[in-house]
């Protein structure tokens, strides 16, 4: 195996920079620069040389055995002084050293994989770490690359296995008396999995909310005082404002951290019956947008005018265009009457569906779930049918964990790892 190495640090000049090193040859490439392997997880201040043994920089050498790294090889970090010119001087002496090369994307990340240091999920987890805008998005993450999904994933596993192994105990031995009836502990053990699994799923579509986004759309007749409510929230002139009805055509998004979560608003165009064809598109495609939205603002011309869409769970219905704050439920993207009552609300209605979010975060997640809850369905039904049926069921709790070790990336990974490590950058 080749070994590795890449600058782990953002390019450009830095007060530290960090170049990683993995593999085989790890320990001696650390030596031929710094003239001796400091002791495993020990910092140590070494002067690094070329080959020619020209100074290159003084710096912090960190060293890891194998099995006590990242990526469960010898491993190794310097830490130099952050200048363009020592990053590329450290750079080219490992490049010309025999059996080490510029690692790919993603490539310590997938070694670690690979080594069994993280599972499938974990690197999912890590990739939307690094993706991470918002507070939200950094903890749901965070939980994801710490094993938590893993570890649930274990012991459905577990209760699974055991099930199927009480099972095919009885075809085994189907030719002598079994003492006990297995069904009672299969059917309970089976049960109690299957209502884990299902709260899972139920989270799952939060959860994927939260990684990419609450979509928030703002709605109402034309010069209702959207576009200027939009900008007001957005601190900028995202959106244009006249006086003239139909100025918005097209769906303008804005996206925003709100209060730790990411959202993205939507200026959409004003309802209305038109003849203006372009106008008419524009509506379909705002009437449609903001009927898929995770929450609506809908703004009325007066307080005596009808919504313009039917309100739903969570939505708020104001007054727009309001800057006196004569009524209780109005709002003026103007002077602001009313904006940080708007935004609480938002807040908090998002935030209370956000804390049913699972810790699966990705479709691939809620599809291999879902799969192994079909499966334990099937089992369930043949234990119900006899014994007779015995190895049926027993095949269904394995297609259930095949399932679950998909999900995990035990098995069936190939075909996901160019997605997945395709947003990780050089040196992670």
């Amino acid at each position: 195996m080749d070994t590795i190495y890449a600058l782990a640090s953002a390019r450009g000049k830095a007060g530290v920079a960090v170049v990683r090193i993995s593999g085989p040859l790890a320990f001696w490439a650390v030596e031929k620069l710094a003239g001796d392997v400091p002791a495993p997880r020990r910092t140590a201040l070494r002067v690094l040389k070329n080959a020619d043994g020209v100074m290159l920089d003084e710096a912090l050498v960190i060293c890891f055995e194998k099995g006590a790294s990242f990526t469960g090889e010898e491993s190794a970090e310097l830490q130099l002084h952050g200048s363009v010119a020592i990053i590329n001087a450290v750079l080219q002496t490992l490049a010309e050293l025999d059996g080490l090369r510029l690692a790919e994307a993603g490539e310590f990340t997938r070694r670690a994989l690979e080594n069994e240091q993280l599972d499938l999920a974990q690197v999912e987890g890590l990739a939307d770490l690094i993706e991470a805008e918002t507070e939200a998005q950094r903890r749901q993450a965070l939980k994801v690359f710490s094993g938590a999904l893993g570890e649930k994933a274990e012991r459905w596993r577990a209760a699974l296995l055991r099930a199927a192994a009480l099972i095919e105990a009885t075809i085994d031995f189907a030719d002598e008396e079994v003492p006990t009836d297995v069904s009672p502990e299969v059917l309970e053990l089976i049960a109690l999995t299957m209502i884990e699994l299902e709260e899972e799923i139920k989270g799952a579509k939060m959860a994927e909310r939260i990684r990419d986004g609450f979509e928030v759309a703002i709605v109402g007749p034309p010069n209702a005082g959207k576009s200027t409510l939009l900008n007001a929230l957005a601190g900028r002139e995202a959106a244009i404002t006249s006086e003239f009805a139909g100025t918005t055509r097209d769906i303008i998004e804005v996206r925003m951290d709100l209060q730790g979560l990411p959202v993205t608003l939507l200026d959409t165009a004003g309802l209305r019956k038109t003849s203006d064809v372009v106008e008419a598109i524009g509506i379909d495609r705002a009437r449609s947008r903001a009927a898929h939205a995770d929450l609506r603002v809908i703004l009325l011309p007066n307080a005596d005018a009808e919504p313009e869409m039917t309100p739903q769970d969570g939505d708020l219905v104001l007054i727009g265009k309001d800057d006196s704050g004569a009524y209780p439920q109005s709002v003026s993207g103007k002077t602001g009457q009313g904006v940080d009552l708007m935004v609480a609300h938002i807040a908090t209605t998002l935030s209370d569906r956000a804390s049913d979010a699972s810790s699966a975060i990705r479709e691939r997640h809620r599809v291999a779930i879902q799969d192994a809850l079909v499966s334990m369905e099937s089992a369930r039904n043949e234990v119900l049918l006899g014994g007779e049926r015995a190895e049926l069921a027993a095949e269904e709790l394995r297609r259930a964990v095949y399932a679950l070790n998909c999900l995990v990336g035990r098995i069936d990974v190939e075909n996901i790892l160019g997605e997945i490590f395709s947003s990780f950058c050089i040196g992670k």
